[in-house]
Order: structure tokens, then sequence, then C-alpha cells
């Protein structure tokens, strides 16, 4: 693949994190499910690895083999700080538990810490990835 599609695909996937962090906020204003806002959050995430992934050419076939890809080839490579990682894995936990359990629930709290995190571990990611003009 070209370098300059490879950079068409990596804008594409930070402008869907962007989008589902835009969403979660939406949600989060309008008293809306935390269930919703969890799952939105969680894929903020989850787009922002796959830009991360493209660059590198690895594109995983599962959200347990992009979170794997990306401890192993940026956390473990000390590009990222490891609390990036525990971000990742802890939102994707609560999102598995939001999504499929019918037991457990999860609070207001609970997206509204998910969505603060996945804020913060997009603009991390987008950083790494942009020039400072193309921002």
């Amino acid at each position: 693949m070209k370098d300059d599609e490879i950079l068409i695909l990596i804008q594409y996937r930070i402008k869907q994190a962007e989008e589902s962090l835009e969403d979660a906020k939406a949600l989060l204003d309008g008293g809306r499910s935390p269930r919703s806002i969890i799952n939105r959050s969680y894929y903020a995430m989850f787009y922002a690895v796959l830009a991360l992934l493209q660059k590198i050419g690895k594109v995983p076939h599962k959200h347990s083999g992009a979170i794997s890809l990306f401890d192993t080839e940026y956390v473990l490579k000390d590009l990222f700080p490891k609390e990036l990682s525990k971000d990742l894995h802890d939102i994707f936990n609560l999102r598995q538990v939001s999504d499929y359990q019918v037991i457990e629930t999860v609070t207001s709290e609970d997206a509204e810490t998910a969505l603060k995190r996945s804020e913060g571990f997009v603009e991390a990611i987008r950083k790494h990835l942009m020039p400072k003009d193309k921002q």
C-alpha cells in the first residue's frame, strides 16, 4: 500500500475516533444510557488503535488482536505509557460487561469516567500520528 493511501486510512480512523467521542459526549449531555456512552467511548479508542496499527501495516481481525498489538508494538516498546494500555483494557472490559452481561450493570459514573479516559487516549494517539500542521 502506498504512503498516501496509508495516510488516508489513518485520517479516516482518527475521524471515526473523534466522531465516536462526539457521540459519547452528546449521549452523556443528553442523559442517555451509560451503556451507550461506554460503547461509543470504547469504539473511539478502538478506532484510534486501528489508525496506529495501520501505520505499521498491521490489521487485526478481532478487538483482542488490536489490543494485543497495541501493547506489543507500542506500550512494551515504550512509545506509549502503560497507563494508556490500562485505560484500553479497562474500557474494553467495561464495554464487554455493559454490552453482554445481563446481571452486572454499569453506572453513569462508569460512563463519565470511560469518556474521560477515552478522550485522553484518543488525543495521545492523534498527537503521535498526525503532524501538527494536519491536526
